[in-house]
């Protein structure tokens, strides 16, 4: 054979993973995060004769983070490719993040070779029982394909399943057979997902205007729901047209813009605020499940009804009682604007019912909402904490996006955050920690990726950037644009704070920790240590500099007091 027909045969040779590859770019995917992993070889192999940039991470879990990062940055579905066994268990904890919080992503998992499966126990390596129903509690969907020419149109299908609401990850996994074997099926031109409709029914979008329209005191929650549905042009409509006032959750931080006259923030485990949200006679709760956080840890009360939105139908009175209407944020949000106009003529003859809360406006009930919130956080020994989160919002520009893990600081974030015109992303969703550092590195390049100012903030504390600390090899090899703030408290803080606080005492609070600075420079990238008030300072060199980069503060940061426990 001469060297040219064989370049040539080389050239034409296609197995099931050029199926995979093939399908995921005509359906729009550019970035692939992941591991590589011997049941997998022939769909890394087939990588290389496409178009797919590849992300290469050190720990699965940090891969599953980092798809779900690029996909909230960008908006596009993330894509994650998995070894079998070992190596799929281990991305589960990170899918359960995108799973709680809705991220749509694409996970591509290969799979013992077909004569293996059914639980026989062959002794083949990485060998599971059943490798898909470990993913069954953190993802939409799971599939097996047994044959390369089904593997179209399931990609195809698990691509409609993750971005039909409510969104989130889907599981495929294919054997190593049907990704190595050569292929007579031809190559994939063309693939179209298209999210399913999921508007609300419309004796519901009436029942619930019925009620807004002669509402005196109206009130709105927006949930991680509202963002995901891109409601919120319709939210703020909404809002101003009831005069309600409007309080965002963690996940829906950035729904409705911070300081405008109606706006309660994002103070929710605040007491003021809970007790606001009781007194309203009608409560509008959207893509919220009304959870710990929200209800302000189950002290909610409400005296009103309830109407809630949400895409997710267990969603639906989880909690409380009221008017369930399973929808997608952003089609119901709409429906409802456009309902309200007829609705609030014929409620209020043209002329408006004035909202009344005991004799206030609603816009002197939120300016005194919030400036009992600041006498609360003034009457504590919080000077450094405000000054500390003060100076993180001073030190990261409008439109910068953030990511969040599970530390103090993010606590913080949580209730006084303002987004502004970047996004605000954190793990609370389900609540584990390494998600900061490894969703930055996937928002950045997804940002890249789409032609968008990619430098990214992440926060972690020391306990949680341990989890990700593998990362720093992944950052310097991509040469991400993420700038990394380690809040270095010797231990896990929050943790700490809990035990001492119920128990007089913490135990197996305290770590051992590396040298952040030392460790971060190893790696290649460049890291500096600062004392808590030079952070601003050390954020905004970080942010003109090319490349990661790691910002450590040593220092110990408090939580406000909970109100949840005065009652």
């Amino acid at each position: 054979m001469s060297a040219g027909s064989a370049a040539e045969q080389r050239d034409q040779y296609r197995n099931g993973g050029d199926l995979v590859v093939e399908t995921l770019e005509a359906l729009g995917a550019k970035t692939v995060f992941g591991i590589p992993g011997q049941h997998a070889l022939g769909l890394f192999d087939a990588m290389g004769r496409g178009n797919l940039k590849f992300v290469s991470s050190r720990v699965e879990n940090n891969s599953a983070f980092a798809a779900d990062g690029y996909s909230r940055a960008t908006g596009e579905v993330g894509v994650l490719f998995l070894s079998t066994g070992p190596g799929a268990l281990t991305s589960l904890a990170g899918l359960q993040e995108a799973y709680a919080t809705g991220v749509p992503m694409v996970v591509i998992a290969s799979q013992i070779p077909l004569e293996g499966l059914g639980a026989r126990r062959k002794g083949m390596l990485h060998q599971l029982d059943d490798q898909k129903a470990s993913a069954a509690n953190v993802t939409k969907s799971q599939r097996l394909i047994q044959h390369a020419s089904g593997i179209p149109s399931a990609i195809q299908d698990a691509w409609t399943d993750a971005i039909s609401s409510p969104q989130g990850p889907v599981w495929v996994e294919i054997p190593q057979n049907v990704l190595l074997d050569p292929i007579v099926v031809p190559p994939v031109e063309d693939a179209l997902a298209i999210a399913a409709d999921n508007p609300p029914r419309v004796e519901l979008v009436r029942e619930a205007v019925k009620w807004l329209a002669t509402a005196e005191r109206p009130a709105i929650i927006a949930g991680g729901g509202t963002r995901r549905g891109h409601a919120e042009k319709s939210l703020l409509e909404i809002a101003e047209r009831l005069r309600a006032p409007v309080i965002s959750t963690p996940g829906g931080n950035g729904a409705f813009p911070w300081m405008h006259p109606l706006s309660l923030q994002s103070w929710v485990e605040d007491r003021h605020m809970t007790e606001v949200l009781e007194d309203a006679d009608v409560l509008v709760v959207v893509g919220s499940s009304l959870g710990e956080v929200t209800s302000n840890y189950f002290t909610f009360e409400p005296r009103g009804r309830i109407i809630q939105i949400d895409a997710e139908p267990r969603v639906l009175e989880s909690n409380r009682p009221g008017l369930g209407i399973r929808a997608d944020a952003g089609q119901a949000l709409a429906a409802l604007n456009t309902a309200l106009d007829a609705a609030l003529e014929q409620a209020r003859g043209g002329r408006g019912v004035e909202p009344d809360w005991h004799g206030k406006t609603p816009e002197q009930l939120v300016a005194d909402s919030l400036a009992a919130v600041r006498a609360r956080l003034e009457s504590q020994d919080l000077g450094k904490e405000l000054r500390f989160m003060a100076d993180l919002r001073a030190a990261v520009p409008d439109d910068m996006q953030t990511f969040w893990d599970m530390t103090i600081a993010a606590y913080w974030a949580w209730s006084c955050w303002d987004a502004r015109q970047g996004q605000f992303h954190s793990a609370q969703g389900a609540g584990g920690l390494g998600f900061g550092f490894p969703a930055a590195i996937g928002g950045a390049v997804g940002l890249e990726t789409i032609g968008q100012p990619s430098r990214v903030l992440a926060v972690s504390g020391d306990g949680s950037a341990m989890y990700s600390i593998s990362e720093l090899a992944t950052a310097r090899q991509h040469n991400v644009p993420v700038t990394w703030l380690i809040v270095d408290d010797g231990g896990y803080g929050i943790l700490r704070e809990y035990m001492v606080g119920a128990f007089g005492k913490a135990t197996a609070t305290e770590l051992a920790r590396p040298d952040f600075v030392k460790l971060a420079e190893s790696f290649g990238v460049p890291a500096r240590k600062v004392a808590p008030e030079e952070v601003r300072e050390a954020l905004e060199a970080g942010f003109a500099a090319d490349g990661p980069n790691v910002v450590v503060v040593e220092t110990q940061l408090k939580m406000f007091a909970p109100t949840h426990l005065d009652v």
